[in-house]
């Protein structure tokens, strides 16, 4: 890496130029193309600290960042498209000093979970936690759309206490004309299981949860959601692994369509899952929080490895075992994970109707029907409470049955 320095040497505790290179290269984070712009900016960043009299390490966070931008278009009178790497070079040189174990605040502050508004609201909550043993992310979810019910009932003159059928079906029919079908019907769900607690809790004299008229989902109503096993090892074999964001991506896809894991499955492994010398998987149920332990399979193990090795990022503190090919380094959502699929999906030419994250948790499912496997197990390794799940992964295209179907006598 080839580069003329634009940040001072300056001795004490900031890194000096040629550390901030040789963090870089290590990582393997930053290419040689966008080094030499970072170090101009972090030049920039340097010269207003002292200007302002500012330490640095102090103002190594997402706001800092923010404010050194504004601060630098005021001056220069840019537009703020013209600071789009400030903020990024400011992030890795976070990451020096993470590389160099100096210590530095977090780069972004979580998120405080707000607590909900109303007194009936967080009723609610706690009854969706204490009696249904509902998880973080199905409160969040059923919250919200309650709150969209109240937004509704506001507007209209309306509050809780004085709901009626009527109200309930005018939401629905609003959220029906700008919502998909499972969309609205989840909605509907929500607003059932907060009349029950209306009622149940003696808020509410009427239990209006069996009139709640939502969108039918019949059982068979979409085609099967999976891909021919053909096709899966068309996907993986697709991907690049020469690269370290392609060796993480076979890893996880890999251990999807072999242990037929969900998006929240698979980026919510940690290192401490992995038992190297037992051969054992460890996995925590998303939803459920339960913990099952597989066995480690050789390929499997050969992926991990090899992405422990070459691909995964050194120097960082965190425990999860696939990680953002890029700054902070943080564990994956699921947003990604359905953007690996289709991305690497597309590259193997791989055409389907449905390519969601789950699709090779689908995909898995139905190999092993195919190949005999009982229902019943398949539904308990895949973590289902209610055995008549596992009909989603059986479902019969109708151009499937007319190859089996006998012809009609004349």
């Amino acid at each position: 890496m080839q580069l003329e320095p634009h940040v001072s040497d300056r001795p004490g505790p900031c890194p000096t130029t040629a550390e901030i290179i040789d963090a870089w290269r290590h990582d393997r984070s930053v290419k040689d193309a966008s080094a030499s712009v970072y170090l101009r900016w972090i030049g920039h960043f340097r010269a207003y600290c002292e200007q302002h009299g500012l330490d640095e390490q102090a103002q190594l966070t997402l706001d800092g960042a923010r404010r050194f931008a504004n601060w630098y278009c005021h001056r220069h009178a840019l537009d703020p498209d013209a600071t789009m790497n400030a903020r990024t070079a400011v992030h890795e040189l976070n990451r020096v000093y993470c590389v160099l174990g100096r210590e530095v605040p977090p780069w972004r502050v979580a998120p405080v979970t707000r607590s909900p508004s109303t007194a009936v609201l967080r009723a609610y909550r706690n009854y969706l936690v204490a009696h249904r043993g509902s998880p973080p992310t199905t409160v969040h979810k059923k919250l919200t759309h309650i709150g969209y019910f109240h937004e509704h009932l506001r507007k209209n003159g309306h509050t809780w206490r004085s709901m009626s059928l009527a109200d309930i079906d005018s939401f629905l029919i609003d959220c029906s004309q700008r919502y998909a079908r499972t969309t609205t019907a989840d909605i509907a769900s929500s607003i059932r299981s907060f009349s029950r607690f209306l009622f149940s809790s003696g808020r509410s004299r009427h239990n209006l949860a069996d009139s709640v008229i939502a969108p039918v989902q019949l059982k068979y109503y979409r085609p099967r959601r999976a891909l021919a096993w053909e096709d899966v090892q068309r996907l993986l074999h697709a991907v690049n692994r020469s690269n370290p964001c392609g060796l993480r991506d076979y890893a996880m896809l890999l251990m999807m369509s072999t242990y037929g894991f969900g998006a929240g499955e698979v980026i919510g492994l940690k290192l401490d899952d992995i038992n190297w010398d037992a051969a054992t998987l460890r996995v925590i149920r998303p939803k459920t929080k339960v913990a099952f332990t597989l066995p480690l399979l050789p390929a499997v193990a050969r992926a991990v490895a090899r992405y422990l090795r070459d691909g995964r990022p050194p120097h960082v503190t965190t425990r999860y075992l696939f990680l953002q090919s890029k700054l902070p380094f943080g564990c994956l959502t699921g947003a990604a994970i359905r953007y690996m699929v289709v991305r690497h999906a597309t590259a193997a030419g791989v055409a389907a109707p449905f390519l969601g994250s789950h699709v090779l948790r689908h995909s898995n499912a139905s190999r092993q029907i195919d190949l005999g496997a009982n229902p019943q197990v398949i539904s308990d390794i895949l973590g289902h409470r209610d055995p008549d799940s596992i009909s989603a992964y059986v479902r019969i295209a109708t151009e499937t049955l007319r190859d089996v179907s006998l012809p009609v006598p004349t």
